[in-house]
């Protein structure tokens, strides 16, 4: 199945995309794509649903972030080999563990806000996997039993924010829309292996990340496991793990987002985001 949220920001009712390409409203099957609805008992009543009795959503209504009541957004840093390469860095014994604050989330086609003081603005698509059953102290064998499903994110990130002012990479990736998610929560039985998915971002029309989740250093199973060994992850809470090589500050000389830029991003079989670039008032 392939879930989402749509409607006015804060406002999101619970739908999915029918096999005929219309939205359909999930709103008298569910509360909302969320808590107890992601698990596997939650999931299979909602595809006990016939879809073509549900009533169809206006094609040009907004889609907000395809997950509810997100509690922990955890990112993976230099987790694509391929991108460690670009940016000098080496590849880490163990995961680079941050989290990105959960008021960065929006919806996939809402726009990035350039911050104050922002000069060095960047994108990054990213394989999100949505946790769908608390999991604690969870194996490598039984982790994707706790998987909802999977997702497309645009960890956006001021590099300067980052890693130029002191302290945690956390302030660089926090700011409000950095944290595009959607459309869809693809669920877990569509995608037959997260490790083989291709992925692109552009910019302008210009493709500038073409990679695939198979040069991730640490798979989904693994990340699911290894995390849930430092806290317990509800459902809800999303892991964004690493993007491919192509980002802003890989380039020579590196290059940043600015006012009036588009940036669009795809997963195959997860769907596609488009963002225009505006400035903070």
């Amino acid at each position: 199945m392939k879930l989402l949220r749509h409607g006015p920001s804060g406002a999101e009712k619970p739908g999915l995309l029918h096999s005929d390409g219309t939205i359909r409203d999930l709103s008298t099957v569910v509360a909302d794509i969320g808590g107890t609805v992601l698990s596997d008992a939650g999931l299979a009543a909602i595809r006990a649903a016939d879809p073509a009795k549900l009533p169809v959503v206006d094609a040009a209504t907004r889609l907000g972030p395809c997950v509810a009541g997100t509690g922990k957004f955890i990112c993976i840093g230099l987790n694509y080999s391929d991108h460690a390469a670009e940016t000098g860095a080496t590849v880490p014994p163990e995961p680079i563990i941050f989290m990105k604050a959960t008021s960065a989330i929006v919806g996939p086609n809402d726009p990035i806000i350039i911050p104050r003081g922002s000069e060095k603005t960047d994108w990054e698509v990213e394989l999100a996997v949505i946790i769908g059953t608390k999991a604690k102290y969870v194996s490598v064998e039984d982790a994707f039993d706790y998987v909802a499903g999977y997702a497309i994110t645009n960890d956006v990130s001021e590099r300067a924010f980052q890693t130029e002012r002191s302290g945690q990479w956390t302030k660089g990736k926090s700011c409000d829309n950095f944290g595009q998610i959607g459309p869809w929560l693809v669920t877990r039985d569509e995608v037959a292996d997260p490790q083989d998915l291709p992925m692109w971002l552009t910019v302008n029309g210009e493709k500038v990340q073409n990679g695939s989740t198979r040069t991730m250093v640490y798979g989904v199973a693994y990340l699911v496991s290894y995390l849930s060994q430092f806290m317990t992850l509800h459902p809800g809470d999303v892991i964004s793990t690493g993007t491919p090589p192509g980002v802003g500050l890989g380039m020579k000389p590196p290059r940043y987002l600015k006012e009036g830029d588009v940036v669009e991003l795809g997963i195959t079989g997860l769907g596609q985001q488009r963002q225009d670039v505006i400035a903070d008032a």
